[in-house]
Protein backbone atom coordinates (compact mmCIF):
# COMPACT_ATOMS: atom_id res chain seq x y z
CA UNK A 1 0.00 0.00 0.00
CA UNK A 2 1.41 3.35 -0.98
CA UNK A 3 0.73 6.42 0.86
CA UNK A 4 -2.01 8.27 -0.99
CA UNK A 5 -3.81 5.42 0.14
CA UNK A 6 -2.93 4.95 3.66
CA UNK A 7 -3.58 9.10 3.63
CA UNK A 8 -7.58 8.17 1.98
CA UNK A 9 -7.71 5.50 5.12
CA UNK A 10 -7.51 8.27 7.51
CA UNK A 11 -9.52 10.49 5.96
CA UNK A 12 -11.80 8.19 5.89
CA UNK A 13 -11.53 7.87 9.65
CA UNK A 14 -11.10 11.16 10.36
CA UNK A 15 -14.93 12.13 9.08
CA UNK A 16 -15.97 9.15 10.74
CA UNK A 17 -14.53 10.39 13.90
CA UNK A 18 -13.17 13.46 14.15
CA UNK A 19 -10.87 14.25 16.06
CA UNK A 20 -12.40 16.20 19.20
CA UNK A 21 -9.93 19.11 18.93
CA UNK A 22 -9.31 20.64 15.67
CA UNK A 23 -6.49 21.66 14.42
CA UNK A 24 -5.94 25.59 14.16
CA UNK A 25 -3.06 27.45 13.04
CA UNK A 26 -3.28 31.11 14.12
CA UNK A 27 -3.19 33.84 11.37
CA UNK A 28 -2.11 36.01 14.34
CA UNK A 29 1.94 36.15 14.75
CA UNK A 30 2.60 34.67 18.08
CA UNK A 31 4.59 36.66 20.96
CA UNK A 32 8.53 36.49 20.28
CA UNK A 33 11.29 38.12 22.44
CA UNK A 34 13.37 41.53 21.34
CA UNK A 35 16.18 39.58 19.93
CA UNK A 36 16.53 41.02 16.72
CA UNK A 37 17.08 37.44 15.72
CA UNK A 38 13.48 36.75 16.55
CA UNK A 39 11.95 38.40 13.59
CA UNK A 40 12.97 35.63 11.22
CA UNK A 41 10.58 32.92 13.65
CA UNK A 42 13.73 31.48 14.89
CA UNK A 43 15.00 31.43 18.47
CA UNK A 44 17.93 33.92 20.12
CA UNK A 45 19.61 30.27 19.88
CA UNK A 46 20.41 29.75 16.37
CA UNK A 47 23.10 31.62 14.90
CA UNK A 48 21.98 33.73 11.88
CA UNK A 49 25.25 33.46 9.78
CA UNK A 50 24.52 29.67 9.85
CA UNK A 51 20.69 28.62 9.40
CA UNK A 52 19.52 28.98 5.27
CA UNK A 53 18.34 32.37 4.54
CA UNK A 54 14.88 31.99 2.86
CA UNK A 55 12.24 33.98 1.16
CA UNK A 56 10.67 35.72 4.17
CA UNK A 57 7.30 36.53 2.45
CA UNK A 58 6.87 32.80 0.76
CA UNK A 59 3.26 32.40 2.46
CA UNK A 60 1.44 33.43 5.13
CA UNK A 61 -0.23 31.56 7.85
CA UNK A 62 -3.62 31.84 6.70
CA UNK A 63 -2.46 28.77 4.57
CA UNK A 64 -2.26 26.24 7.49
CA UNK A 65 -5.79 27.84 9.31
CA UNK A 66 -8.36 25.12 9.66
CA UNK A 67 -6.37 22.80 7.84
CA UNK A 68 -6.66 18.52 8.02
CA UNK A 69 -3.78 16.39 9.01
CA UNK A 70 -4.04 15.06 5.33
CA UNK A 71 -3.92 18.38 4.12
CA UNK A 72 -0.91 19.29 6.33
CA UNK A 73 0.64 16.55 5.95
CA UNK A 74 0.49 17.38 1.56
CA UNK A 75 2.18 20.81 2.40
CA UNK A 76 5.19 19.84 4.18
CA UNK A 77 5.77 17.02 1.41
CA UNK A 78 5.27 20.05 -0.14
CA UNK A 79 7.42 22.32 1.08
CA UNK A 80 5.07 25.15 1.80
CA UNK A 81 6.99 26.40 4.78
CA UNK A 82 9.87 25.51 3.80
CA UNK A 83 10.94 29.23 3.17
CA UNK A 84 9.50 31.29 5.82
CA UNK A 85 11.24 30.35 9.63
CA UNK A 86 8.74 32.10 10.78
CA UNK A 87 5.64 29.96 9.23
CA UNK A 88 7.66 26.79 10.24
CA UNK A 89 7.79 27.91 14.25
CA UNK A 90 3.89 28.68 13.73
CA UNK A 91 3.23 25.00 12.46
CA UNK A 92 5.72 23.11 14.50
CA UNK A 93 4.46 24.63 17.99
CA UNK A 94 1.10 23.94 17.23
CA UNK A 95 1.13 20.62 14.99
CA UNK A 96 3.21 19.16 18.21
CA UNK A 97 0.81 20.84 20.76
CA UNK A 98 -2.69 19.02 18.50
CA UNK A 99 -0.42 15.42 19.44
CA UNK A 100 -1.83 12.79 21.45
CA UNK A 101 0.54 12.11 24.26
CA UNK A 102 0.21 10.95 28.17
CA UNK A 103 -2.09 13.06 30.16
CA UNK A 104 0.58 13.83 32.54
CA UNK A 105 2.95 15.34 30.05
CA UNK A 106 5.70 18.39 31.59
CA UNK A 107 5.36 21.38 30.17
CA UNK A 108 6.96 24.41 30.33
CA UNK A 109 6.25 25.46 33.94
CA UNK A 110 7.41 22.18 35.12
CA UNK A 111 10.51 22.82 32.94
CA UNK A 112 11.23 26.32 34.57
CA UNK A 113 10.49 24.84 38.06
CA UNK A 114 13.28 21.35 37.87
CA UNK A 115 15.48 24.17 35.86
CA UNK A 116 15.66 26.37 38.61
CA UNK A 117 16.54 23.62 41.40
CA UNK A 118 19.23 22.15 38.72
CA UNK A 119 20.28 25.31 37.81
CA UNK A 120 20.10 27.51 40.39
CA UNK A 121 23.67 28.57 40.70
CA UNK A 122 25.31 30.37 38.01
CA UNK A 123 28.26 27.92 38.21
CA UNK A 124 26.16 24.66 38.49
CA UNK A 125 27.50 22.10 36.39
CA UNK A 126 25.82 19.64 34.24
CA UNK A 127 28.65 17.24 33.29
CA UNK A 128 28.04 14.41 32.58
CA UNK A 129 25.07 14.50 30.75
CA UNK A 130 23.58 11.48 31.44
CA UNK A 131 24.23 7.92 30.59
CA UNK A 132 21.02 6.99 27.89
CA UNK A 133 23.22 9.58 25.78
CA UNK A 134 25.63 7.58 25.28
CA UNK A 135 26.45 7.22 21.53
CA UNK A 136 23.66 9.40 20.51
CA UNK A 137 23.81 11.80 17.49
CA UNK A 138 24.80 15.10 19.14
CA UNK A 139 24.15 17.43 16.31
CA UNK A 140 25.07 21.55 16.85
CA UNK A 141 23.24 22.36 13.45
CA UNK A 142 22.57 26.08 13.44
CA UNK A 143 22.84 26.92 17.25
CA UNK A 144 25.08 29.26 19.57
CA UNK A 145 27.38 28.33 21.85
CA UNK A 146 24.51 29.16 24.23
CA UNK A 147 22.22 27.36 22.24
CA UNK A 148 24.21 24.23 22.37
CA UNK A 149 24.53 24.99 26.54
CA UNK A 150 20.41 25.45 26.43
CA UNK A 151 20.27 21.90 24.41
CA UNK A 152 22.29 19.80 26.95
CA UNK A 153 20.05 21.79 29.94
CA UNK A 154 16.91 20.90 28.85
CA UNK A 155 18.16 16.57 27.81
CA UNK A 156 19.60 16.85 31.92
CA UNK A 157 15.98 18.37 32.73
CA UNK A 158 13.84 15.16 30.53
CA UNK A 159 16.28 12.60 32.47
CA UNK A 160 15.54 14.17 35.42
CA UNK A 161 12.10 13.54 35.26
CA UNK A 162 11.96 10.08 33.02
CA UNK A 163 14.45 7.79 34.55
CA UNK A 164 12.63 4.96 32.50
CA UNK A 165 14.85 6.23 29.81
CA UNK A 166 17.57 4.21 29.12
CA UNK A 167 19.06 4.30 25.65
CA UNK A 168 17.56 7.42 23.15
CA UNK A 169 20.03 8.54 20.74
CA UNK A 170 17.23 10.72 18.55
CA UNK A 171 16.68 12.26 21.08
CA UNK A 172 19.34 15.25 21.31
CA UNK A 173 18.92 15.92 17.66
CA UNK A 174 15.04 16.51 18.22
CA UNK A 175 15.55 18.61 21.14
CA UNK A 176 18.23 20.94 19.31
CA UNK A 177 15.94 20.91 15.85
CA UNK A 178 12.62 21.82 17.84
CA UNK A 179 15.09 24.55 19.62
CA UNK A 180 15.69 26.73 16.59
CA UNK A 181 12.10 27.27 16.78
CA UNK A 182 10.83 27.90 20.20
CA UNK A 183 10.76 30.50 21.75
CA UNK A 184 12.75 29.68 25.06
CA UNK A 185 14.02 26.87 26.75
CA UNK A 186 10.76 26.16 28.68
CA UNK A 187 8.58 26.15 25.11
CA UNK A 188 11.67 23.18 23.87
CA UNK A 189 11.53 20.98 26.93
CA UNK A 190 7.21 20.82 26.75
CA UNK A 191 7.46 20.21 23.01
CA UNK A 192 10.36 17.61 23.49
CA UNK A 193 8.46 16.04 25.89
CA UNK A 194 4.98 15.79 23.68
CA UNK A 195 7.04 13.86 21.08
CA UNK A 196 9.07 11.33 23.75
CA UNK A 197 5.28 10.33 24.84
CA UNK A 198 3.51 10.50 22.26
CA UNK A 199 0.75 7.42 22.37
CA UNK A 200 -0.97 7.58 18.75
CA UNK A 201 -2.25 4.30 18.10
CA UNK A 202 0.86 2.86 16.34
CA UNK A 203 2.95 6.11 16.16
CA UNK A 204 6.29 7.00 17.52
CA UNK A 205 8.76 9.46 17.16
CA UNK A 206 11.76 8.35 19.93
CA UNK A 207 12.80 5.07 20.73
CA UNK A 208 13.63 5.18 23.87
CA UNK A 209 15.61 2.13 25.15
CA UNK A 210 17.94 0.03 23.65
CA UNK A 211 15.84 -2.78 22.90
CA UNK A 212 13.43 -0.16 20.93
CA UNK A 213 16.02 1.16 19.13
CA UNK A 214 17.66 -1.92 17.91
CA UNK A 215 14.55 -3.28 16.77
CA UNK A 216 14.04 -0.33 14.65
CA UNK A 217 17.38 -0.87 13.05
CA UNK A 218 15.95 -4.27 12.62
CA UNK A 219 13.07 -2.65 10.95
CA UNK A 220 14.64 -0.36 8.82
CA UNK A 221 17.47 -3.81 7.64
CA UNK A 222 14.19 -5.59 6.92
CA UNK A 223 12.76 -3.02 5.07
CA UNK A 224 15.98 -2.65 2.75
CA UNK A 225 16.43 -5.76 1.96
CA UNK A 226 12.66 -5.80 0.55
CA UNK A 227 12.64 -2.61 -1.34
CA UNK A 228 16.59 -1.86 -2.29
CA UNK A 229 17.99 -5.51 -2.65
CA UNK A 230 20.34 -3.75 -5.16
CA UNK A 231 21.82 -1.61 -2.54
CA UNK A 232 21.48 -4.99 0.31
CA UNK A 233 23.23 -6.89 -1.92
CA UNK A 234 26.06 -4.15 -2.57
CA UNK A 235 26.07 -4.02 1.10
CA UNK A 236 26.09 -7.16 2.14
CA UNK A 237 28.77 -8.23 -0.46
CA UNK A 238 31.37 -5.32 0.95
CA UNK A 239 31.03 -5.88 4.65
CA UNK A 240 31.19 -8.45 6.88
CA UNK A 241 28.22 -6.94 9.37
CA UNK A 242 24.80 -5.78 7.43
CA UNK A 243 24.06 -4.83 10.90
CA UNK A 244 26.38 -2.51 12.14
CA UNK A 245 26.01 -0.07 8.62
CA UNK A 246 22.16 -0.31 8.84
CA UNK A 247 22.52 0.65 12.57
CA UNK A 248 23.21 3.78 11.58
CA UNK A 249 20.27 4.89 9.33
CA UNK A 250 18.98 7.54 11.61
CA UNK A 251 22.64 9.19 11.54
CA UNK A 252 22.46 9.39 7.78
CA UNK A 253 19.41 11.45 8.17
CA UNK A 254 19.95 13.71 11.39
CA UNK A 255 23.92 13.95 11.42
CA UNK A 256 25.56 13.32 7.82
CA UNK A 257 22.75 15.00 5.96
CA UNK A 258 22.95 19.49 5.37
CA UNK A 259 20.60 20.93 7.46
CA UNK A 260 18.28 22.59 4.74
CA UNK A 261 17.83 19.10 4.36
CA UNK A 262 17.30 17.60 7.68
CA UNK A 263 14.47 20.41 8.12
CA UNK A 264 12.88 19.43 5.42
CA UNK A 265 12.91 15.94 6.61
CA UNK A 266 11.47 17.13 9.87
CA UNK A 267 8.64 18.84 8.54
CA UNK A 268 7.60 15.78 7.37
CA UNK A 269 8.29 14.02 10.76
CA UNK A 270 6.72 15.53 12.73
CA UNK A 271 3.03 15.14 11.17
CA UNK A 272 3.64 11.81 10.15
CA UNK A 273 6.00 10.37 12.24
CA UNK A 274 8.65 7.16 12.38
CA UNK A 275 7.38 6.28 9.66
CA UNK A 276 8.29 8.70 7.28
CA UNK A 277 12.03 8.22 8.58
CA UNK A 278 11.79 4.43 6.98
CA UNK A 279 11.01 6.09 3.67
CA UNK A 280 13.50 8.75 3.42
CA UNK A 281 16.32 6.49 4.62
CA UNK A 282 15.46 4.16 2.17
CA UNK A 283 15.29 6.68 -0.97
CA UNK A 284 19.03 8.00 0.28
CA UNK A 285 20.08 4.29 -0.04
CA UNK A 286 18.91 3.44 -3.43
CA UNK A 287 20.28 6.36 -4.96
CA UNK A 288 23.64 5.89 -3.22
CA UNK A 289 23.39 2.30 -5.07
CA UNK A 290 22.36 3.86 -8.42
CA UNK A 291 25.48 6.58 -7.76
CA UNK A 292 28.10 3.68 -6.80
CA UNK A 293 26.68 1.95 -10.14
CA UNK A 294 26.66 4.59 -11.83
CA UNK A 295 30.40 5.80 -11.01
CA UNK A 296 31.83 1.67 -11.10
CA UNK A 297 32.90 2.34 -7.44
CA UNK A 298 34.39 -0.41 -5.42
CA UNK A 299 33.63 0.25 -2.39
CA UNK A 300 36.03 -0.99 0.48
CA UNK A 301 34.98 1.13 3.14
CA UNK A 302 31.15 0.96 3.42
CA UNK A 303 30.17 2.65 6.41
CA UNK A 304 32.77 5.43 5.59
CA UNK A 305 31.52 5.85 1.67
CA UNK A 306 27.57 5.90 3.04
CA UNK A 307 28.52 8.95 5.14
CA UNK A 308 30.32 11.23 2.34
CA UNK A 309 27.65 10.35 0.02
CA UNK A 310 25.27 11.88 2.92
CA UNK A 311 27.46 14.71 3.06
CA UNK A 312 27.76 15.32 -0.38
CA UNK A 313 23.93 14.72 -1.07
CA UNK A 314 23.41 18.19 -3.16
CA UNK A 315 26.06 16.71 -6.14
CA UNK A 316 23.01 13.93 -6.17
CA UNK A 317 19.62 15.33 -4.91
CA UNK A 318 17.96 18.34 -3.86
CA UNK A 319 15.42 18.33 -0.55
CA UNK A 320 12.67 18.44 -2.98
CA UNK A 321 13.47 15.19 -4.79
CA UNK A 322 14.64 13.49 -1.96
CA UNK A 323 11.15 13.71 -0.30
CA UNK A 324 9.49 12.84 -4.04
CA UNK A 325 11.54 9.56 -4.35
CA UNK A 326 10.82 8.89 -0.42
CA UNK A 327 7.03 9.18 -1.56
CA UNK A 328 6.98 7.30 -4.44
CA UNK A 329 8.40 3.67 -2.16
CA UNK A 330 5.49 1.42 -2.01
CA UNK A 331 5.41 0.29 1.61
CA UNK A 332 3.96 -1.57 4.53
CA UNK A 333 1.20 1.08 6.21
CA UNK A 334 2.40 2.37 9.84
CA UNK A 335 0.32 -0.62 11.68
CA UNK A 336 2.24 -3.31 9.58
CA UNK A 337 5.53 -1.26 10.63
CA UNK A 338 4.49 -1.57 13.78
CA UNK A 339 4.10 -4.80 14.29
CA UNK A 340 7.01 -5.61 11.99
CA UNK A 341 8.89 -3.61 15.08
CA UNK A 342 7.10 -5.77 17.58
CA UNK A 343 8.15 -9.25 16.02
CA UNK A 344 11.64 -7.71 15.68
CA UNK A 345 11.38 -6.73 19.69
CA UNK A 346 10.22 -10.18 20.70
CA UNK A 347 13.02 -11.84 18.72
CA UNK A 348 15.88 -9.59 20.77
CA UNK A 349 13.73 -10.44 23.88
CA UNK A 350 14.19 -14.54 23.05
CA UNK A 351 17.81 -13.72 22.97
CA UNK A 352 18.15 -11.87 25.85
CA UNK A 353 18.66 -8.46 24.35
CA UNK A 354 16.94 -5.81 27.07
CA UNK A 355 19.59 -4.01 28.19
CA UNK A 356 22.51 -1.81 26.21
CA UNK A 357 25.05 -3.85 24.61
CA UNK A 358 27.37 -4.34 21.84
CA UNK A 359 25.58 -4.99 18.72
CA UNK A 360 28.21 -7.35 17.70
CA UNK A 361 27.97 -9.43 20.89
CA UNK A 362 24.10 -10.44 19.89
CA UNK A 363 24.01 -9.92 16.07
CA UNK A 364 25.19 -13.53 14.82
CA UNK A 365 26.28 -13.40 11.12
CA UNK A 366 27.20 -16.56 9.62
CA UNK A 367 31.29 -17.27 11.52
CA UNK A 368 33.86 -18.14 8.97
CA UNK A 369 35.25 -20.09 11.27
CA UNK A 370 32.83 -22.90 12.66
CA UNK A 371 30.78 -22.78 9.39
CA UNK A 372 30.67 -25.56 7.57
CA UNK A 373 28.44 -26.91 4.75
CA UNK A 374 29.29 -29.60 1.93
CA UNK A 375 27.10 -26.86 -0.85
CA UNK A 376 28.17 -23.30 -0.04
CA UNK A 377 30.87 -21.39 1.55
CA UNK A 378 30.55 -19.19 4.57
CA UNK A 379 30.56 -15.81 2.07
CA UNK A 380 28.21 -17.28 0.24
CA UNK A 381 26.22 -18.35 3.30
CA UNK A 382 26.46 -15.00 4.50
CA UNK A 383 24.71 -13.73 1.71
CA UNK A 384 22.04 -15.95 1.70
CA UNK A 385 21.60 -15.40 5.58
CA UNK A 386 21.18 -11.43 4.77
CA UNK A 387 18.48 -11.97 2.69
CA UNK A 388 16.20 -13.55 5.48
CA UNK A 389 13.71 -10.97 8.41
CA UNK A 390 16.14 -10.12 10.92
CA UNK A 391 14.70 -11.34 13.53
CA UNK A 392 15.66 -14.99 12.10
CA UNK A 393 19.17 -13.91 11.27
CA UNK A 394 19.93 -12.95 15.23
CA UNK A 395 20.36 -16.59 15.24
CA UNK A 396 22.90 -19.02 14.18
CA UNK A 397 22.48 -21.38 11.26
CA UNK A 398 21.82 -25.21 12.88
CA UNK A 399 22.41 -28.02 10.36
CA UNK A 400 18.97 -30.20 10.36
CA UNK A 401 19.51 -32.65 7.21
CA UNK A 402 22.58 -33.41 4.92
CA UNK A 403 22.13 -35.76 1.94
CA UNK A 404 25.77 -36.86 3.11
CA UNK A 405 24.90 -37.70 6.47
CA UNK A 406 21.55 -38.87 6.88
CA UNK A 407 20.82 -40.09 3.62
CA UNK A 408 18.43 -39.76 0.62
CA UNK A 409 15.07 -39.95 2.40
CA UNK A 410 12.39 -37.70 2.27
CA UNK A 411 10.75 -39.12 5.51
CA UNK A 412 14.08 -38.56 7.51
CA UNK A 413 14.05 -35.38 5.89
CA UNK A 414 10.54 -34.20 7.17
CA UNK A 415 10.95 -36.17 10.51
CA UNK A 416 14.79 -33.66 10.58
CA UNK A 417 12.98 -30.70 9.80
CA UNK A 418 9.66 -30.64 11.66
CA UNK A 419 9.77 -28.30 14.65
CA UNK A 420 11.67 -25.91 13.21
CA UNK A 421 10.35 -22.65 11.51
CA UNK A 422 11.42 -21.41 9.07
CA UNK A 423 14.28 -23.32 7.75
CA UNK A 424 16.64 -22.98 4.74
CA UNK A 425 16.46 -25.67 1.80
CA UNK A 426 20.09 -25.79 -0.28
CA UNK A 427 20.68 -27.85 -3.44
CA UNK A 428 23.54 -28.94 -5.24
CA UNK A 429 22.97 -30.18 -8.45
CA UNK A 430 25.22 -32.99 -10.44
CA UNK A 431 26.23 -30.21 -12.67
CA UNK A 432 27.60 -28.14 -9.92
CA UNK A 433 24.45 -25.51 -9.42
CA UNK A 434 23.72 -23.72 -6.46
CA UNK A 435 19.86 -23.29 -5.69
CA UNK A 436 17.61 -23.21 -2.66
CA UNK A 437 14.86 -21.72 -0.52
CA UNK A 438 14.12 -19.60 2.32
CA UNK A 439 10.62 -21.80 4.00
CA UNK A 440 8.90 -19.52 6.51
CA UNK A 441 6.61 -22.76 7.89
CA UNK A 442 7.41 -25.86 9.98
CA UNK A 443 7.16 -28.57 7.64
CA UNK A 444 4.70 -30.41 10.05
CA UNK A 445 2.16 -27.75 8.64
CA UNK A 446 1.39 -30.16 5.49
CA UNK A 447 -0.20 -33.10 7.80
CA UNK A 448 -3.24 -30.18 7.94
CA UNK A 449 -3.54 -29.96 4.73
CA UNK A 450 -6.49 -31.88 2.87
CA UNK A 451 -5.22 -35.08 1.66
CA UNK A 452 -1.52 -33.98 2.50
CA UNK A 453 -1.61 -32.32 -0.60
CA UNK A 454 -1.99 -28.57 0.08
CA UNK A 455 0.17 -26.14 -0.19
CA UNK A 456 1.09 -23.42 3.29
CA UNK A 457 3.29 -21.20 4.24
CA UNK A 458 3.40 -17.12 4.03
CA UNK A 459 4.56 -14.53 1.60
CA UNK A 460 8.23 -14.17 3.49
CA UNK A 461 8.73 -17.35 1.29
CA UNK A 462 11.29 -17.21 -1.24
CA UNK A 463 13.84 -19.25 -3.96
CA UNK A 464 17.44 -17.89 -4.61
CA UNK A 465 20.48 -19.37 -6.75
CA UNK A 466 23.76 -19.09 -5.57
CA UNK A 467 25.71 -20.47 -8.29
CA UNK A 468 26.37 -19.41 -10.97
CA UNK A 469 24.67 -16.13 -10.02
CA UNK A 470 23.29 -15.03 -6.69
CA UNK A 471 19.91 -13.92 -7.14
CA UNK A 472 16.39 -14.17 -4.91
CA UNK A 473 13.15 -14.28 -6.13
CA UNK A 474 10.69 -12.88 -3.65
CA UNK A 475 6.85 -13.95 -3.63
CA UNK A 476 5.03 -11.75 -6.37
CA UNK A 477 2.78 -9.40 -4.37
CA UNK A 478 5.34 -7.83 -2.59
CA UNK A 479 6.43 -6.27 -5.78
CA UNK A 480 3.09 -5.82 -7.02
CA UNK A 481 1.05 -6.00 -4.14
CA UNK A 482 -2.00 -3.74 -5.93
CA UNK A 483 -2.82 -6.83 -7.95
CA UNK A 484 -3.97 -8.47 -4.50
CA UNK A 485 -5.93 -7.76 -1.69
CA UNK A 486 -6.52 -9.38 1.89
CA UNK A 487 -9.70 -11.41 2.28
CA UNK A 488 -12.02 -10.08 4.44
CA UNK A 489 -13.28 -12.10 7.79
CA UNK A 490 -16.52 -13.26 9.02
CA UNK A 491 -17.51 -10.56 11.51
CA UNK A 492 -18.45 -13.65 14.02
CA UNK A 493 -15.04 -14.84 13.79
CA UNK A 494 -12.74 -13.82 17.34
CA UNK A 495 -9.82 -11.84 16.61
CA UNK A 496 -6.50 -13.96 17.67
CA UNK A 497 -4.49 -12.26 19.99
CA UNK A 498 -1.98 -9.59 18.08
CA UNK A 499 0.58 -11.08 20.35
CA UNK A 500 0.28 -14.60 19.98
CA UNK A 501 1.13 -17.13 16.56
CA UNK A 502 -1.29 -18.76 14.89
CA UNK A 503 -1.15 -22.26 15.05
CA UNK A 504 1.11 -24.33 17.49
CA UNK A 505 4.52 -24.38 16.10
CA UNK A 506 6.99 -25.43 18.27
CA UNK A 507 9.73 -22.53 17.20
CA UNK A 508 9.99 -19.72 19.44
CA UNK A 509 11.02 -17.15 16.97
CA UNK A 510 8.44 -17.19 14.54
CA UNK A 511 6.65 -13.96 13.60
CA UNK A 512 3.38 -13.11 15.82
CA UNK A 513 0.66 -12.97 13.01
CA UNK A 514 -0.92 -9.66 12.43
CA UNK A 515 -5.15 -10.25 13.14
CA UNK A 516 -6.91 -9.33 9.65
CA UNK A 517 -8.94 -6.24 12.03
CA UNK A 518 -5.24 -4.88 12.61
CA UNK A 519 -4.42 -4.35 8.63
CA UNK A 520 -7.71 -3.19 7.44
CA UNK A 521 -7.95 -5.78 4.77
CA UNK A 522 -4.09 -4.91 3.42
CA UNK A 523 -1.87 -7.16 2.25
CA UNK A 524 0.51 -8.85 4.50
CA UNK A 525 3.06 -11.18 3.81
CA UNK A 526 3.63 -11.97 7.09
CA UNK A 527 0.29 -13.90 6.58
CA UNK A 528 -0.54 -17.46 5.68
CA UNK A 529 -2.68 -18.30 2.22
CA UNK A 530 -5.67 -18.81 4.01
CA UNK A 531 -5.84 -14.73 4.79
CA UNK A 532 -5.66 -13.36 1.02
CA UNK A 533 -8.10 -13.51 -2.19
CA UNK A 534 -5.75 -13.18 -4.80
CA UNK A 535 -6.11 -12.89 -8.70
CA UNK A 536 -5.72 -17.28 -8.85
CA UNK A 537 -5.12 -19.87 -6.32
CA UNK A 538 -1.77 -20.82 -7.61
CA UNK A 539 -0.27 -17.18 -6.92
CA UNK A 540 -0.21 -18.33 -3.05
CA UNK A 541 1.57 -22.00 -3.90
CA UNK A 542 4.87 -21.44 -1.28
CA UNK A 543 5.65 -25.07 -0.30
CA UNK A 544 3.58 -28.43 -0.38
CA UNK A 545 5.22 -31.83 1.06
CA UNK A 546 3.89 -35.04 0.20
CA UNK A 547 5.00 -38.78 0.20
CA UNK A 548 5.51 -38.05 -3.57
CA UNK A 549 8.16 -34.90 -3.13
CA UNK A 550 8.26 -31.35 -1.76
CA UNK A 551 7.14 -28.21 -3.93
CA UNK A 552 8.36 -24.63 -3.88
CA UNK A 553 5.97 -22.49 -5.84
CA UNK A 554 3.02 -22.87 -8.35
CA UNK A 555 1.51 -21.98 -10.84
CA UNK A 556 2.62 -22.43 -14.79
CA UNK A 557 5.57 -24.74 -13.17
CA UNK A 558 7.16 -25.16 -10.11
CA UNK A 559 9.90 -23.23 -9.32
CA UNK A 560 11.14 -26.47 -7.05
CA UNK A 561 10.48 -30.09 -7.29
CA UNK A 562 12.31 -32.64 -5.25
CA UNK A 563 11.13 -36.30 -5.84
CA UNK A 564 10.72 -38.84 -2.78
CA UNK A 565 14.12 -40.58 -3.61
CA UNK A 566 15.68 -36.70 -3.15
CA UNK A 567 17.28 -37.36 -6.22
CA UNK A 568 15.57 -36.08 -9.13
CA UNK A 569 14.60 -32.43 -9.42
CA UNK A 570 12.84 -29.61 -11.76
CA UNK A 571 13.04 -25.81 -11.77
CA UNK A 572 10.40 -24.00 -13.98
CA UNK A 573 9.18 -20.25 -14.02
CA UNK A 574 6.16 -20.24 -11.38
CA UNK A 575 3.03 -17.54 -10.52
CA UNK A 576 3.91 -17.72 -6.99
CA UNK A 577 7.65 -16.37 -7.22
CA UNK A 578 7.58 -14.67 -10.70
CA UNK A 579 11.04 -16.81 -10.92
CA UNK A 580 14.15 -17.67 -14.03
CA UNK A 581 14.28 -21.73 -13.35
CA UNK A 582 16.86 -21.94 -10.84
CA UNK A 583 18.94 -24.23 -12.34
CA UNK A 584 18.83 -26.85 -15.29
CA UNK A 585 14.89 -27.54 -15.93
CA UNK A 586 15.58 -30.79 -15.44
CA UNK A 587 18.67 -31.72 -12.73
CA UNK A 588 19.72 -34.67 -10.25
CA UNK A 589 20.76 -33.79 -6.92
CA UNK A 590 24.20 -34.20 -5.69
CA UNK A 591 23.32 -33.13 -2.36
CA UNK A 592 20.69 -31.46 -0.47
CA UNK A 593 20.62 -29.72 2.94
CA UNK A 594 18.40 -28.02 5.30
CA UNK A 595 19.32 -25.23 7.78
CA UNK A 596 17.35 -23.99 10.64
CA UNK A 597 17.94 -21.40 13.54
CA UNK A 598 19.86 -22.27 16.72
CA UNK A 599 18.27 -20.42 19.24
CA UNK A 600 21.23 -21.08 22.11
Amino acid sequence: MDDLEEDNLEAIQESAHPPKVALQISCKTETWGDDASSCLGCSAFVDRNKIPKLEEQQDGPEQLLGKSMKELKKLAREGRWARSHALRAQAYQHIIQHIPCRLVTPDAAVYRDIASKLFGSPNKSFDPLPEFLAGSIMPEYCLTKEGVTATKKILVCIASLYPDITYCPLLPAVAAILLHYSQDEAQCFENTCRLLYCNAPHTSYIDHSFLTHEASCMTFGDLANKHCPAAHRLIAGSTVSIFEVYSKWLVWLFDDLPFDYVIRIFDVYLLEGQKVLYRIALALLRQYQLSVASKGLEVTDMKGSLQAFMWNIPEHMAADKLLEKAFGIRLFSRKEIWLLQMANKKALVEKGVTMVQNRQSFHLTVNTHNFTSSIVAAHEMRIVWSWIPERFSLFSPLLLFSTSEDGYSLQRFYSCCEGYEPTILLIKTTQGEVCGAFLSSDWSERKKTRGGAGFFGTGECFVFTVHPEMERYEWVFIKKPEQAKAMPRSPRQRSPSPFFSEGHSTSSNQLTVPTLDMIKYRLSPFLAIKHFKLPSRTASMFMSGTQEGIVIGGGGGQALFVDADLYHGRTEHCETFDNLPLCQENFQVQLLEAWGFQNS
